[in-house]
Order: structure tokens, then sequence, then C-alpha cells
């Protein structure tokens, strides 16, 4: 089992920033991949962005140029650096882990909420 614990969301102003965290603990020697999604309202969750073990990052393209995800390993936390915010970004973010031997995201944070108002 693992445990996420996500935190840093809030309501910023178009144009600004925020940073969310997310812990992992409980089986974090078995995680894999750690990634951020986001659903907003009446639509579909989205991968926003992911992060290997060994770093390579992917991103969707409506993120790209203004968010950095980052993983800190001693610490079984991610980050996701949200620059440049934009009203359309504005939903629930979930992180999420890939254990080991599995080939989806497995274990989901709780969720924080990010409102960016037009």
């Amino acid at each position: 089992q693992v445990q996420l614990v996500e935190s840093g969301g809030g309501l910023v102003q178009a144009g600004g920033s925020l940073r969310l965290s997310c812990a992992a603990s409980g089986r974090t020697s078995s995680i894999y991949d750690m990634g951020w999604f986001r659903q907003a309202p009446g639509k579909q969750r989205e991968l926003v962005a992911a992060i290997t073990g060994g770093g390579s990052t992917n991103y969707a393209d409506s993120v790209k140029g203004r968010f950095t995800i980052s993983r800190e390993n001693t610490k079984n936390t991610v980050y996701l650096q949200m620059n440049s915010l934009k009203p359309e970004d504005t939903a629930v973010y979930n992180c999420a882990v890939r254990m080991r031997f599995h080939s989806e995201y497995n274990y989901w944070g709780q969720g924080t909420q990010v409102t960016v108002p037009s």
C-alpha cells in the first residue's frame, strides 16, 4: 500500500504561480512513475505531467513551457510547479503513482483544488 498526501492548491489570479506537492508513504520502494492528473467540472481526467524514477518527464501539450514536474526520491515527494496559470487550468489536481509490475497508475491522492478566476 502507498499513501499519497497532496498540498499546495488554492486560488491564484491568472498569470500567477502555484507549487503542488505530493508526499508518498508506505511501500515507496516499489514506486516507478509519479504523475499529476487533473479533472475540471464536466471534463475527463487528463494527465498533466509525469516523471519516471530516472527523471524522464512528459507533459500535456496544454501545459508545456508553463508547468514543471520534479521528484525528490529521498523524500518520496513529487512536485508540480505551475507558472503563468490560466483560467482553463482550474481543476482538481491529483497525484498518482505507478508501482512495479503495474501498467497503470494504481495509487491516488485525495486531490487538491486549483482555481484561477477568469
